[in-house]
């Protein structure tokens, strides 16, 4: 009777407990997605402070993606060894330290270090939070878990990140508030450290539903395990499939789509950033439904088919239809960022091609993957900008037109064709892992 008065007066616990431990995983995910977005609102700033054109504002924001991207394989196996508490807690103080040096060098160099230090413990998280998922909740909810998570980081950080960063870079200029967020790191570690555990320790509490994985023992069964997984070429096509279906944050919502807007449609500073963080609304959105209508559905492929071809047709009336009305723009875009949401399946997908040991392994590959979208074709962009522009400078900002602008954002629909069309050729995982199939 005594034992059963605990069970029930401990419940409450049993399911809050993991919700928060997890929520803060996401906390670190918005935060960090916060860092990668804030060369966006401060692009004219950085080209006047550093005196630099395009391609080295491409390559500001390619250093977090030189370091975020081959660090994912290194991250994954060492959280399936070690577990998420320690690593999250270090990397969130990385991110912050990175910030810091950032705001504070005359030195586009020493930005670039900055920006690659915010990358290496920016690496951290999204494969932190979900493997957080792995251990703490449900396993058959964890396509909608990745899409929430996902979801999360895109409303907090950039979308809600967006808008407070504008107001903030205007009212404050943009070094203090980089400072602002360095300290804000400082605090989110603090707290991680003291709540996060990397499995239940209190056997007198009913975890058994939630916590449904175990640590493998030694780096070399982690190793071995993981060698398996790398040879899936499943895995491989499933990165690439979501390394396309992400171009649009990385080359466009996250980099360029400010100037782009200005530029193209003559949006003002505060209009651009309000489109910005439509399309992160939309993505926000698009994350949850696709992740809920895969799971109901149990179909993986369809929804990521379905998502690269409506996200290809909304960007391309975008790019290429003239004189669209704004609230139009807006609306199309919100719908392009819901579309293209169909990318956060790629992780469910990843997971289910795996084996449990290494489930954060196979996320970390995975986003690897995905990641090389950031690090190859966001300064592609910058690039293509600067072997077109036309050599007009105004008070030592590059400036680049609308055809400008249109010829280098081509690659947008490209990729989200290619992605659904990769995606037709993956194995069918019908939302089971491995385990289970």
């Amino acid at each position: 009777m005594a034992d059963q008065m605990t069970q029930k007066r401990s419940s409450p616990w049993v399911w809050a407990f993991p919700i928060l431990v997890c929520s803060l995983g996401a906390a670190f995910y918005a935060y960090e997605y916060l860092l990668r977005i804030t060369p966006n609102v401060i692009y004219a700033d950085l080209l006047r402070y550093f005196g630099i054109s395009a391609t080295g504002y491409g390559f500001i924001n390619a250093f977090y993606y030189y370091a975020y991207t081959p660090m994912q394989l290194p991250v994954g196996m060492l959280m399936d060894r070690y577990g998420p508490r320690r690593l999250l807690t270090l990397a969130c103080l990385a991110c912050a330290l990175g910030t810091y040096i950032f705001a504070s060098t005359t030195r586009w160099e020493v930005a670039l270090f900055a920006r690659f230090l915010v990358g290496f413990g920016s690496a951290f998280a999204f494969v932190g939070v979900l493997k957080l998922a792995t251990i703490w909740l449900p396993s058959n909810k964890f396509g909608l878990v990745a899409g929430m998570a996902s979801s999360f980081g895109t409303l907090v950080g950039a979308f809600l990140g967006e808008l407070v960063l504008e107001h903030l870079v205007s009212v404050l200029h943009w070094r203090p508030t980089l400072f602002i967020s360095a300290l804000a790191g400082v605090v989110l570690a603090v707290i991680m450290a003291l709540v996060i555990r990397d499995k239940p320790k209190d056997s007198s509490r009913n975890y058994s539903h939630y916590a449904s994985e175990q640590q493998p023992e030694t780096m070399a069964e982690v190793m071995k395990h993981s060698m398996v997984l790398l040879k899936n070429k499943f895995i491989w096509l499933n990165g690439m499939v979501g390394c396309l279906l992400y171009l649009p944050s990385s080359g466009f919502a996250e980099n360029w789509e400010r100037p782009y807007l200005m530029a193209a449609h003559g949006f003002s500073s505060q209009q651009a950033s309000n489109a910005v963080s439509t399309v992160f609304l939309g993505f926000t959105l698009g994350g949850v439904l696709f992740g809920y209508v895969s799971d109901k559905i149990a179909r993986r492929k369809l929804p990521m088919v379905f998502g690269g071809v409506i996200a290809a047709i909304l960007i391309s009336i975008v790019l290429y239809v003239p004189a669209l009305p704004t609230t139009l723009i807006f609306i199309l875009l919100f719908l392009f960022g819901v579309s293209y949401g169909a990318e956060v399946l790629v992780f469910p997908v990843g997971r289910e091609l795996s084996s449990k040991k290494v489930s954060a392994t196979a996320v970390a590959v995975t986003n690897m993957l995905v990641m090389v979208s950031g690090s190859l074709l966001t300064p592609l962009v910058g690039i293509i900008l600067d072997h077109l522009w036309n050599g007009i400078i105004i008070n030592n900002e590059h400036v680049y037109t609308a055809s400008n602008f249109t010829a280098a954002l081509t690659m947008l629909p490209i990729a989200c064709i290619g992605a659904a069309f990769l995606a037709t050729f993956l194995r069918e995982t019908y939302g089971k892992p491995l385990e289970e199939s």
